[in-house]
């Protein structure tokens, strides 16, 4: 039976020591609650902190709560005191959590918050990595665990992995303010299936990939190493039933009795959120202050019940933010409350369901408006709890659940007068009008809920995997490498063609930091040396950077894709005689759309004309490279050149030049009892087509090509050549 394997930072249940003793008591909060109605389908086994330091735990405390928490179906992480300070209320909440809401002013960036947060991270993965078994499935969760995926992945390769955030992913412009950017993108990167709660967020998040990795999507989908990566939205649902009946119990119907007798006959609005400054609890007070001040036919008419959980109760932001919320309601109360009536009721503290219940049963509107939300489930509550169809939901546009509650009376949060004149319009919109909004938000979420929610994301997960089998199919196994460094070993004369940049090393959109660094100099300078081969490095660059970089090594070169050669101990030979007279036609429309689109370039080769849009808009992009494509296609329908989309590119080039010829040339030039040909692009597939049936071609990602194999990235090429120039140095 597969098993599902969910990490979070925190567990369903905490413990508790007390006296000596361990206790258990179970987590608020709406991933708890959402996972709570996962699917029977597989074993689950969930992996976080339990909730105590393990500082204040001894050995046998520690085993304690192992043994105690393996039974409820769950396996503890400790961390240290220290570990919570730097990793969650350091990198976790004072970086991450502001930044990806849109707080960069109040966002720390500290290097030893990020060391520690990659410590822990390490350390769930050694956990994690010693349940995983063929088959199971692992469903990471949230901004505390960015960089899990990618680390599970390098230690089981063939892991099944699914990330969901839970909070917004922010645009590119503040998610580039991370110093640490490129290994948060590249750990989740890890995941075969990317979750977010919506549309939004997945358009920044590949917006970002984009921009700063380089890598293209197509309808959400990355092509990532050998790996096909989905990114979708999956908006977070509620236990629907749980809230829609739980008004009909006794509890539930006494505490609203005691709430009527202390409000008497007043309009209720209820503000239930955790005490967080992205929740925009001020804002909302002093509209309703605002409103009061507006209407005063209200006044002794409405009541404000503000519920504020208290969260982070040790960080100075949110210390500052209490001490502002208990002045602004002595304030609100002082101005305008009588000796019968007080305008806000305020509490701060955590209650319970059936309370909670209460309060959404009576409430005549919910005040919901955060100034930006993941999701934010108080809304869908309080919806689904409204049995008679009565009341109205006022809700920031800035949460994710806007997208679906689209009937609610939706309003910008930080706009005062659209908040007040909101409330004045829920507490006189007809009951008939309530009911008929309420009624379609309600089938909405009892069709989606949190179970459907689950079901969904690992049915994603689950086809993903399906086509990536797929690609899997010509995968270079550990079978067909052993073999292929064996007749390497065994052959008197081999033959290496070797594409550089995306096959031996990363592209690089800036000059100074391309080219082959020590560690690829060191694999082509050994397999080189070897007086059985002949290796031949093919690039896209000119002859001269060609030169400048392998100049010196005992290699044979190819520049432009096959325009010059230079032969092992030769000169640099022009493959055929130069024509660039239509040059003068292409280039004038290219520079055009160099100067329209910022961030783009040209490039002029001996024989091609180059377009270099990596570090463009990739939104402009999208629209540019179509018309340019068309307008290149027009203008060389009577000439010999070719045009051709590459990585992050657009080249125009003399049809006779390609790799296929060259290769062609080393091919009969002597009789190779070996032959590898390894490329990443469609540069490199003229290659492909003319090698032998004997000879071994390999692409680099999961394209499809002519070639033979498929490598997962640059890494494991390097590594397949190194073992080939160890296995020879070996033998000599």
């Amino acid at each position: 039976m597969s098993k599902l394997i969910v990490v979070a930072n925190r567990l369903p249940v905490q413990a508790e020591k007390t006296d000596g003793q361990i206790d258990f008591r179970h987590s608020p909060g709406g991933l708890a609650t959402g996972l709570s109605s996962l699917p029977d389908t597989y074993e689950h086994l969930w992996i976080g902190w339990p909730g105590v330091p393990r500082d204040e735990l001894d050995a046998d405390d520690q085993k304690d709560i192992t043994d105690k928490l393996k039974k409820m179906g769950s396996h503890p992480v400790f961390l240290s005191c220290q570990d919570m300070e730097d990793y969650y209320r350091g990198f976790c909440n004072e970086t991450i959590w502001p930044l990806f809401h849109y707080f960069p002013l109040r966002t720390i960036f500290e290097e030893r918050f990020w060391r520690r947060y990659k410590d822990v991270n390490k350390r769930f993965c050694d956990e994690v990595v010693r349940f995983v078994k063929p088959g199971d499935y692992v469903w990471v969760h949230d901004y505390q665990l960015m960089l899990l995926p990618q680390m599970v992945r390098e230690r089981i390769p063939d892991a099944q992995i699914c990330y969901f955030l839970h909070i917004p992913f922010p645009s590119f412009e503040l998610f580039r303010l991370l110093p640490w950017r490129e290994e948060l993108l590249e750990g989740l990167l890890g995941s075969d299936l990317i979750g977010f709660h919506t549309y939004d967020y997945v358009r920044h998040f590949l917006s970002s990939v984009t921009r700063i990795t380089a890598l293209e999507h197509s309808l959400g989908k990355l092509t990532v190493g050998n790996r096909v990566v989905n990114v979708d939205a999956f908006p977070m649902g509620i236990n629907y039933e749980k809230y829609a009946g739980a008004s009909e119990t006794e509890e539930v119907k006494q505490a609203v009795a005691e709430i009527r007798q202390k409000v008497g006959d007043s309009k209720v609005i209820v503000s239930i959120d955790r005490l967080d400054y992205t929740k925009g609890i001020i804002e909302r007070l002093d509209a309703f202050n605002q409103f009061l001040t507006e209407n005063p036919d209200y006044r002794g008419k409405v009541t404000m019940i503000i519920v504020a959980v208290p969260s982070r109760t040790g960080v100075p932001d949110y210390m500052d933010l209490r001490n502002d919320l208990d002045q602004l309601v002595g304030r609100v109360n002082g101005e305008h409350g009588t000796i019968g009536w007080m305008p806000v009721w305020y509490l701060y503290r955590g209650i319970r369901l059936q309370k909670l219940v209460a309060l959404y049963d009576i409430a005549d509107m919910a005040l919901v408006t955060p100034l930006r939300d993941g999701m934010n489930l108080i809304a869908k509550e309080f919806i689904a709890s409204k049995i008679d169809g009565k009341g109205v939901l006022i809700l920031s546009e800035m949460a994710g659940a806007a997208s679906e509650l689209g009937e609610a009376i939706i309003v910008n949060p930080y706009n005062s007068q659209e908040i007040v004149d909101a409330i004045k319009a829920g507490l006189e919109m007809p009951v008939e009008e309530q009911i008929d909004r309420n009624r379609i938000m309600q089938k909405r979420l009892s069709r989606y809920d949190v179970a459907r929610w689950a079901a969904d994301v690992l049915k994603g997960l689950l086809e993903i995997t399906k086509v990536q089998k797929e690609f899997t199919v010509h995968a270079l196994d550990s079978r067909v490498r052993r073999k292929m460094v064996s007749r390497f070993a065994e052959a008197t004369r081999p033959l290496l063609m070797l594409d550089f940049e995306g096959t031996l090393a990363k592209f690089h959109k800036r000059p100074e930091r391309a080219g082959p660094d020590a560690q690829i100099r060191r694999i082509l300078t050994n397999l080189a040396d070897d007086a059985r081969a002949e290796v031949v490095v093919m690039g896209g660059r000119d002859r001269h950077t060609m030169e400048k970089w392998f100049g010196n090594m005992n290699l044979s070169l190819v520049a432009e894709h096959g325009a010059w050669i230079k032969e092992l101990g030769g000169r640099w030979e022009c493959v055929e005689p130069l024509h660039s007279e239509w040059k003068g036609t292409i280039r004038p429309i290219m520079q055009l759309y160099t100067d329209r689109t910022p961030g783009s370039s040209i490039e002029e080769k001996d024989f091609s004309l180059v377009w270099h849009f990596g570090r463009a808009v990739p939104e402009l992009i999208d629209t540019r490279i179509q018309e340019l494509r068309d307008a290149l296609l027009n203008l060389t329908t009577n000439m010999d050149v070719g045009v051709f989309e590459g990585s992050r590119t657009l080249e125009v080039k003399d049809l006779g030049i390609n790799k296929g010829r060259v290769a062609e040339k080393w091919l009969t030039k002597d009789k190779w009892d070996f032959i590898l040909a390894v490329g990443n692009d469609y540069t490199d597939e003229d290659m492909f087509s003319v090698l032998p049936k004997k000879g071994y071609s390999i692409i680099v990602g999961t394209e499809i090509s002519k070639a033979r194999y498929n490598i997962e990235s640059i890494k494991q090429v390097r590594a397949l050549l190194n073992e080939m120039a160890e296995v020879e140095h070996a033998k000599s």
